[in-house]
């Protein structure tokens, strides 16, 4: 259970080490929008998402309702169901209902790759030992970027805070040059995003979010649907 525990551990060090990083951004961002270093630090312990938090902070800012924060979170952040649903199939017999439950905490984009990549089952230590590591990157960076925030000149924390918005660059470019309805999607999403900047200027932050992101999907889901296993069997044949 311990080595298990200490497996788990050493694989997520990489991760935490891109999370530090990353998170630095979010945590300087979330200070510039308004917030407390604890304020934001606590928005990182609870909510391994840098898309979400992101996008949550924008909208406190903005003085957006509980609904909207609600909604866009459920939006941005429904492909972790996705990957929970997928990485169960590899769990043990030992994994229990509490301890899925603990466990979904921490399902990440990186930490779904590391942890559908091992060969055989995962034991529930194995996979508290990978989130355990990577969460501390991740709450470590935000306070070390929400301190610097209040302490650095503002010219810098300008700068800085563009970190969180490299990486979602870094994100939807790979996937964007391999498939052209990721591309699509993201397109789509940022004229529409474009429109309510520029024109339907009303519209709150979060709403905007919300109808960006599920019009996209939707959009690319009619006109260029993922094939089922079935039908790309009958093509190859």
């Amino acid at each position: 259970m311990r080595s298990d525990f200490l497996k788990g551990m050493t694989h997520g060090i990489p991760i935490a080490l891109g999370y530090i990083s990353v998170s630095f951004g979010f945590g300087i961002a979330a200070v510039r929008a308004g917030l407390s270093v604890a304020a934001a630090v606590g928005i990182s312990a609870s909510n391994l998402t840098s898309a979400g938090q992101a996008a949550g902070v924008e909208i406190i800012a903005a003085g957006g309702t509980l609904i909207e924060l609600a909604l866009s979170q459920l939006v941005i952040n429904l492909r972790y169901s996705l990957m929970g649903l997928s990485l169960s199939q590899k769990l043990d017999d030992s994994f229990t209902v509490p301890h899925r439950l603990l466990a979904s905490y921490g399902i990440t984009d990186e930490i779904f790759a590391v942890a559908a990549a091992q060969p055989g089952k995962l034991k529930p230590s194995y996979m508290y030992g990978l989130i355990l590591i990577a969460a501390l990157g991740w709450t470590g960076g935000t306070l070390l970027g929400a301190a610097a925030g209040q302490a650095l000149p503002q010219m810098f924390t300008a700068a800085m805070g563009i970190l969180l918005y490299g990486m979602f660059i870094a994100i939807i470019i790979p996937p964007s040059r391999k498939s052209r309805s990721v591309f699509g999607a993201v397109l789509i999403a940022a004229l529409i995003s474009l429109l309510f900047k520029f024109v339907f200027t009303k519209v709150s932050v979060g709403f905007a979010i919300i109808i960006s992101a599920s019009v996209a999907a939707a959009v690319m889901a009619l006109i260029a649907p993922v094939p089922d296993d079935d039908d790309e069997e009958e093509e190859q044949s």
